[in-house]
C-alpha cells in the first residue's frame, strides 16, 4: 500500500506502514549500533527517513538522546544560523461550520462570541500590529462558505498589502485557511500570498474521521491531500502541522515526516515548515478530554527529531507553549516564533470582554512583541523580521537549493540584521534597542561575503537616516 510518489492519501500516509514503523522503532529503542548508523547519517546534513527517526525518537539511553538534542542544534546552526524569524497570527473570522471536537470554533459551540472583521476592523488590527513593528502575519479563518468565502479572504490579503503606517508595512501573508480547490488555490498565489498552511491535526485516519464528526473537515482524503492541490495550483511555500495530543504521538510523528517524503517525492520539495502545536484548553473545550497528551520531554525530544529528519524546513512553535517550553524549543530546532500574539478576533486593537470570548486557544506565552524581541537578543539570536526570499522569487526548490547549500547565509543574515535595525529605529523600546545596536555590530562580522558586508553597512547607515526595506 505504501507509495510516496502516490497521489492517494491512504498510500502516501500509509496506516499499515506506520504501524511497521513503530513495530520497528521498539524493537530497536536500545539497539546502539543502528541509532549510532543512523545520527552518523544524519551528520552528512540530508536528513533521515520516517522509519529511521522514528528510532531515534523511540531511543530509551539518556546518552544517545543527549547525543539526538546536540545534533539538532547543530544542524539547526548549519541552516538557519542564530536568526528567529517573527511573525503574528491575525484572526479574521471564527465562524465555522465544522464539528471538529478539539476546537471552541466548532459549528455547535452557541456561547462562543462569532465575529467576522470588516475591512475596516481589518485596518485597524493591522495598523496596532505595525505599531508593534510586525511585518510577517499568518492569516487565520473558520471554514465557512457563506460568511468566509475565498472572496472575502482575497479582500482582506488586498487590504492588508495596502495598508502603509507611519514606516510600517505588512510585506508577507501567510495563510492558514480550510482544504479548498485549485483553482481557490491558484487565486490565493495570485493574491500575493506566502506559505500556504494547513495541519493535518491527525494522521491517524479513523481518529480523524471521530474527531471531524461533521463539516466537510470530515473527509480525510480531501483535506489530506490539500498540500498537492495547493502546489498544483502554484503555490511553492507550504507548512505541515500535526495537533500533538490528539493521537499517539510516535504515529504522528512518522505521518508527519511520511508527509514531507511525499512532497519531496512528488514536487521535488519538501515542506517549507512545519508546526509543532499541542492541545491547549479553550472555551468549550477541555486538552485532558483527550487521552495522547505529552510531557515537555517528549515534546522537545519530537523537536529535535524533526530537525534531525528534515534539517532544511523551517519549524514553527507559538505563543500556546510558555517561554520555558519555547527556549528550550528553539535550541533544538525551532527557527520561527510569534510574539505579541492574540487568537482572537479583533484582539489587537481592544482587550476583548471576558464575556465575548472568541479566542481559538490559552495563550501561555503573553508578553509584548518587544519583550519577546529582548529576551531572543540575550539568548543570542537575532530576531528577524525579513521576507526578502519571498519577494525576490526564492521560494519552493530554489530556497531549498540555497538553504541547503548554505548559501543562504550571505542573504539571510544580513537581511535578519537590516529588518532589525528597522525595528529597533520605529519600535523599539530604549532598552532593547541599546541590546539589540550592540547585537548588530557583532553580527556583521559573521557575514561570509566582505562584499556583503559592507553593503549591508552601509544600508544600516541608510536605514538609521529613514530608508526603509533594503534586501538581498
Amino acid at each position: 500500500m505504501y507509495d510516496p510518489k502516490s497521489m492517494k492519501a491512504e498510500e502516501f500516509i500509509s496506516h499499515e506502514e506506520i504501524l511497521d514503523t513503530l513495530a520497528y522503532a521498539q524493537e530497536n529503542k536500545n539497539n546502539e549500533k543502528l541509532i549510532d548508523t543512523i545520527l552518523e547519517k544524519a551528520k552528512l546534513r540530508k536528513g533521515l527517513t520516517h522509519r529511521e527517526a522514528s528510532v531515534l525518537l523511540a531511543c530509551e539511553m539518556p546518552d544517545k538522546i543527549q547525543q539526538i538534542y546536540t545534533l539538532a542544534e547543530q544542524l539547526k546552526k548549519d541552516f538557519y544560523g542564530n536568526r528567529i524569524v517573527m511573525f503574528a497570527p491575525l484572526y479574521l473570522s471564527n465562524y465555522c461550520i465544522n464539528g471538529c471536537v478539539y476546537c471552541p470554533y466548532h459549528a455547535k459551540n452557541k456561547h462562543i462570541a462569532r465575529k467576522k472583521l470588516t475591512q475596516e476592523e481589518i485596518v485597524k488590527e493591522v495598523m496596532a500590529l505595525q505599531d508593534m513593528g510586525h511585518k510577517r502575519l499568518a492569516l487565520e479563518a473558520g471554514e465557512d462558505p457563506v460568511n468566509n468565502p475565498i472572496e472575502y479572504i482575497l479582500e482582506c490579503i488586498k487590504t492588508i498589502y495596502s495598508i502603509q503606517h507611519k514606516n510600517g508595512a505588512i510585506r508577507r501573508v501567510n495563510v492558514n485557511v480550510a482544504a479548498t480547490t485549485v483553482e481557490e488555490y491558484r487565486m490565493l498565489k495570485e493574491a500575493g500570498i506566502g506559505t500556504y498552511i494547513l495541519f493535518q491535526e491527525t494522521y491517524h485516519k479513523e481518529s480523524y474521521e471521530q474527531l471531524h464528526p461533521t463539516g466537510p473537515k470530515h473527509n480525510y482524503a480531501y483535506h489530506t491531500e490539500a498540500m498537492d492541490r495547493a502546489m498544483e495550483g502554484g503555490i511553492d511555500d507550504v507548512g505541515l502541522g500535526v495537533l500533538f495530543g490528539l493521537e499517539r504521538y510516535a504515529y504522528e510523528f512518522a505521518g508527519l515526516l511520511m508527509h514531507a517524503e511525499h512532497l519531496e517525492a512528488v514536487h521535488g520539495v519538501g515542506p517549507h515548515t512545519i508546526s509543532v502545536p499541542r492541545v491547549k484548553r479553550a472555551d468549550d473545550i477541555d486538552p485532558d478530554a483527550f487521552d495522547n497528551g505529552i510531557d515537555d520531554e517528549i515534546f522537545a525530544k519530537i523537536i529535535a527529531c524533526i530537525r534531525i529528519a528534515v534539517p532544511y524546513t523551517g519549524m514553527i512553535i507559538s505563543t500556546r507553549e510558555s517561554k520555558e517550553v519555547r527556549e528550550r524549543a528553539l535550541h533544538l530546532g525551532v527557527s520561527q516564533i510569534s510574539g505579541g500574539s492574540r487568537t482572537s478576533v479583533g484582539g489587537y486593537c481592544e482587550e476583548e470582554p471576558e464575556d465575548e470570548n472568541s479566542e481559538q486557544f490559552d495563550v501561555s506565552d503573553k508578553r509584548t512583541l518587544d519583550e519577546v524581541v529582548h529576551w531572543l537578543m540575550d539568548l543570542g539570536y537575532i530576531p528577524s523580521f525579513c521576507t526578502a526570499c519571498y519577494r525576490e522569487g526564492r521560494t519552493g526548490d530554489r530556497f531549498m537549493s540555497l538553504c541547503k547549500s548554505g548559501q543562504i547565509q550571505n542573504c539571510c543574515h544580513p537581511n535578519a540584521l537590516m529588518t532589525l535595525k528597522e525595528y529597533l529605529e520605529d519600535y523599539a523600546s530604549p532598552d532593547t534597542k541599546k541590546i539589540g545596536e550592540a547585537l548588530i555590530q557583532k553580527e556583521l562580522g559573521n557575514i561570509p561575503k566582505e562584499k556583503v558586508r559592507e553593503i549591508t553597512v552601509h544600508h544600516l547607515q541608510e536605514i538609521e537616516k529613514g530608508n526603509r526595506d533594503f534586501r538581498f
